[in-house]
């Protein structure tokens, strides 16, 4: 992966809100969504965000600087102190690799484990190993520091807002080219992280990593989420709004009646309780508001109307705004 201050474009010394404006602005950009006749755009949205974890969190920032982990989030191995005989205890903690202890079990000839032992228990299998080329008398023990590898595979997925109420199944593609069926929980929103256990990397000698899916919720064609709120803007007749009605509206689960009341202006808001998004023992609300459209077109006899209706009734709805 490439240095995830270049993939978001700011310097080593940006502040944390400038990483944050920055990381909003690209994947906004590079969003799949809006790149959908892009194949790549996946790909840069999914590298926008792997950046993002290590420069916007403080901690993993401060290690990457240090040269403590890479690009990716995983250790870097910083050698042995001093460059000396490695046959020897790490003394500093925190140094961003595994720490041996090395004790001599033997006699005094130098046929000692080989190089090959060490790397043996390094990277086969953990715990104390004991090695020794044949004929040798000494006997070498040492001990891992249980060095932590990030194994984890992090990948987006963009949900409807329609799964994301109610919960489904959908395929993820990782970046090892395997496909994965993943349950989408219901009541799952933006930003939220699946994680799917043992499906990360894997290293001899560690456990398999976890696979991280964040999900992104598609913009929908008329409903605007509001927390576990929705909006949604309702078209009306004039002649709706003058005389009321009943009209149809839609939501999640289906459409349903709502009924307008006479003289009802545009802009006005009704409240229909648990059309909204499901929550922690609840379901949120869906708001919708009133827009008064006029029909297509010049209609002589509406004008005309309105010319007969304003002489004999005037009233300034901007009164309040003198």
């Amino acid at each position: 992966m490439r240095d995830p201050y270049e993939v978001l474009g700011v310097p080593r010394g940006a502040s944390a809100a400038a990483i944050k404006s920055a990381y909003r602005k690209l994947a906004k950009k590079h969003h799949p969504d809006s790149n959908s006749n892009d194949p790549k755009a996946a790909a840069r949205f999914s590298e926008i965000n792997s950046a993002n974890e290590i420069i916007g969190d403080e901690t993993k920032r401060k290690q990457y600087d240090r040269g403590e982990i890479d690009a990716e989030g995983k250790p870097r191995f910083q050698g042995f102190p001093g460059g000396g005989d490695p046959r020897a205890r790490r003394g500093a903690p925190g140094g961003g690799f595994e720490s041996y202890s090395f004790r001599s079990g033997g006699g005094g000839g130098p046929g000692g484990g080989g190089f090959e032992d060490i790397l043996n228990s390094m990277f086969g299998g953990g715990g104390a190993a004991r090695g020794g080329r044949s004929g040798g008398g000494n006997t070498f023990e040492f001990d891992t520091g249980g060095l932590a590898v990030d194994l984890d595979v992090n990948v987006a997925m963009t949900v409807s807002l329609e799964e994301a109420a109610k919960g489904g199944e959908k395929r993820v593609r990782l970046p090892s080219g395997k496909e994965l069926n993943v349950k989408i929980p219901a009541g799952v929103t933006a930003g939220q992280q699946i994680r799917l256990k043992g499906q990360g990397e894997t290293a001899p000698g560690h456990p398999p990593g976890d696979l991280l899916i964040t999900i992104s919720v598609a913009p929908h064609a008329f409903f605007k989420v509001d927390g576990s709120d929705l909006r949604v803007d309702l078209p009306i007749t004039l002649y709706e709004a003058v005389l009321g009605g009943k009209v149809r509206v839609p939501t999640l689960g289906g459409a349903v009646e709502l009924s307008i009341p006479k003289n009802t202006s545009s802009g006005r808001t009704f409240r229909l309780k648990g059309k909204g998004l499901p929550k922690a023992g609840a379901t949120g609300d869906l708001f919708v508001t009133t827009r008064i459209m006029l029909p297509d077109g010049n209609d002589a006899e509406l004008e005309a109307l309105m010319e007969k209706w304003r002489s004999t009734h005037p009233y300034n709805p901007r009164g309040d705004l003198n």
